[in-house]
């Protein structure tokens, strides 16, 4: 029997609840539920004001969000606007008689690409009209497109049987020769890779049989051997109180040491300057002498050649060569001349170069990765294990009797260094190669600069092998050392790497896009040069980040080297002309100047010399810059190869997208914008 309803409870309930109406209130939707919740008022206020406080935090990050797009945006959109302000300056600028005669000396290389971009955008054009018709996904055949009226599938249908029958056969054979060419080139760089984990892994390294004290005043002089360094130099107004600073700090003897001063400078402002260096070393108590040639015939092998003939040279038993940017340090010939005892058959020591200003931009932090690897592993195991490489043209110390063995300086190429480094080991001479010995210099901050030295160092080396290619057949060396030679010295590192380098992903790699018969797997566009391009930035760890830009830079230096190189070998252009690599003084003249005062052996009897006498020759050198400042201006340039093959590039990038190839895509377009950066020259030293 259910229990009647209380009404007195219920009315009382309902009286309480209207007159506390803040601390109870009903939530249920449903009448016959009665629901109570219990709740403070201070509680209420403060979810009001975290509500409040939310809301308007939101509202703050989206503004903020929307400030940090809109600063994005504007800063993209300045970027491109200031990289387009640069291109039509550039443009407008690039047809002065300089430049119309440094491009002269290309055109036929430039003519070539300028034909093959020319092809490759009707191609595209072609591709174009194709896939917006629908032939992609389903081509004409020659046999049912001559029933079709419409005569631009007829020419379709014709030209996807000729690329398949003519066309891509060729091509791919190409292909394949230059895929096996990079295999081996691969390999090689893996065995000097693993070659340099040996050495460090059993820390082999040259042992000296003797060392120098640091305290040479209480040797016997005569234990010090007479010692000729030399500095060939030419205009080098930057960098030449630098480098004969350098040398003339050396903890040698001075009678044992004298520094000549080769200068081949036609400057006469530059001649004035670097006589006053040297006359202010000679009060100081340094033997040395300055030479200059009225006519600069051969170049630098030519001025070395001409020190040499000097009578008094027969008296020196060693020489050692420093290029005007170089500063060794005061214990270099300490470091390097204990290794010639004992070994009679030695005839070079060769130290590392380390640069003062190789974080300086994007371009010296590439050219520091190259040349890091260049020292750390393929000098480093070539000398410890064949006991030959080639020299470095400076920071070297040879042995006089060595040179005049294998016939002196020769003029007859652009690698006077290399020149007779190959000439002394089919001699039967060996060389020593000195990793932790480190002589500081500066490397190139334009890209103008950059490409004409690598322009010489790859034009070079084909001179040479034409040269003396014979000889190596006919010296007595053994079969491996002229195997060595031929094959891995010349053929594999100085002709195949750049003909493969700008035929593959220069050409090959367009071509395969507009034929898609040929097949270039992906496996050779990415996934091999990136473990190459880890191996080779290994020795400079501190460069990883680059790694990318490192890829793409080398490629697009491939058609400068190819260039060069092709040039070289069949004597084409300016090929045995010399440019002087342009220096900008990068080196630490804090340091020289902080040497020389720390010198605890008076130098002259008037102290304030040294000082008075570089006041007024930095004076005298503000003073002829000044003069010369307006008659020649200095500005950045356009390069046409390079911008011939961004677009050939980029329009081969359009149409790999077009057949949905994701690498091959991405490759492309990296590849032709890191080109079109080049040719605009973006990467290196910008001029205002």
């Amino acid at each position: 029997m259910s229990r009647p309803p209380n009404y007195e409870f219920q009315e009382w309930w309902n009286e309480q609840r209207e007159k506390h109406n803040d601390l109870f209130f009903d939530k249920s939707e449903n009448p016959s539920l009665l629901t109570v919740e219990i709740q403070s008022p201070t509680a209420d206020q403060t979810v009001e004001k975290e509500r409040t406080r939310s809301a308007r935090q939101l509202s703050w990050v989206c503004l903020l969000k929307f400030q940090q797009f809109v600063n994005s945006f504007a800063y993209l959109t300045t970027a491109f606007i200031s990289l387009l302000r640069t291109a039509n300056r550039r443009i407008s600028t690039s047809e002065s008689p300089s430049d119309l005669s440094s491009l002269r000396s290309g055109s036929r290389l430039y003519r070539v690409i300028k034909a093959f971009l020319i092809i490759v955008v009707l191609l595209l054009v072609f591709e174009l009209v194709a896939y917006f018709k629908g032939w992609h996904f389903s081509p004409p055949s020659v046999g049912s497109a001559a029933d079709v009226v419409d005569f631009v599938e007829l020419v379709y249908a014709n030209w996807l049987d000729i690329r398949a029958k003519y066309l891509a056969p060729p091509l791919q054979s190409l292909t394949n020769v230059c895929i096996v060419l990079f295999l081996i080139q691969s390999v090689d760089r893996v065995f000097l890779v693993l070659g340099c984990f040996w050495i460090k892994f059993r820390k082999l390294k040259p042992v000296a049989v003797m060392e120098y004290s640091a305290d040479s005043e209480n040797e016997n002089v005569e234990d010090y051997p007479m010692v000729l360094v030399q500095i060939p130099m030419c205009n080098e107004r930057e960098v030449y109180q630098q480098s004969i600073a350098a040398v003339c700090l050396q903890d040698w003897p001075r009678e044992r040491m004298l520094v000549q001063i080769l200068d081949d400078s036609d400057d006469m402002d530059v001649q004035v300057l670097i006589k006053a260096e040297v006359q202010k070393w000679q009060q100081r108590g340094v033997r040395i002498l300055y030479r200059h040639r009225l006519i600069r015939t051969g170049y630098k092998a030519g001025n070395l050649k001409s020190a040499m003939s000097c009578d008094y040279v027969k008296d020196y038993e060693f020489v050692a060569i420093f290029d005007a940017d170089f500063q060794p340090g005061p214990d270099f010939l300490k470091k390097t001349i204990p290794y010639f005892k004992g070994n009679d058959d030695l005839a070079l020591v060769q130290t590392r170069w380390a640069f003062v200003n190789k974080d300086e931009n994007l371009l010296t932090r590439l050219q520091n990765i190259n040349l890091s690897f260049h020292f750390e592993v393929e000098q480093q195991v070539n000398g410890w294990f064949i006991n030959f490489f080639g020299f470095n043209g400076t920071a070297g110390v040879w042995r006089i009797k060595a040179l005049e063995e294998c016939g002196g300086w020769l003029e007859r190429t652009t690698v006077e260094d290399m020149d007779i480094a190959v000439r002394a080991h089919l001699c039967g001479w060996k060389f020593i190669y000195l990793n932790d010995v480190k002589c500081l210099c500066e490397l190139p901050e334009s890209y103008e600069a950059y490409k004409k030295q690598q322009h010489r160092w790859h034009s070079g080396p084909m001179q040479l092998f034409r040269l003396c290619f014979v000889d190596i057949l006919h010296s007595k060396v053994s079969l491996t050392k002229k195997a060595n030679l031929i094959f891995l010295f010349f053929l594999l590192r100085k002709l195949i790497l750049p003909f493969y380098s700008f035929t593959l992903f220069c050409i090959i790699l367009p071509l395969t896009m507009f034929l898609p018969e040929a097949q270039l797997p992906a496996w050779v566009v990415c996934y091999v040069p990136g473990l190459m391009s880890i191996l080779n930035i290994l020795p400079a760890p501190r460069s990883v980040p680059f790694i990318v830009p490192y890829l793409l830079f080398e490629n697009t230096m491939s058609v400068t080297k190819f260039n060069a190189m092709i040039s070289g070998l069949f004597q084409l252009g300016n090929s045995y002309e010399w440019i002087v690599t342009k220096k900008l003084g990068r080196s630490s003249e804090a340091d020289l100047v902080a040497m020389v005062e720390n010198e605890s052996e008076p130098l002259v009897e008037n102290t304030g010399l040294h000082r008075s006498s570089s006041e007024s020759g930095l004076a005298e050198l503000n003073k002829l810059e000044m003069t010369k400042k307006y008659g020649k201006i200095k500005r950045n340039r356009l390069y046409r190869k390079e911008l011939a093959l961004a677009f050939i590039l980029l329009t081969a990038s359009v149409r790999s997208l077009l057949s949905a190839q994701g690498i091959h895509f991405y490759f492309l377009l990296f590849q032709g914008i890191t080109f079109l950066i080049v040719g605009l020259d973006l990467i290196g030293e910008q001029v205002s």
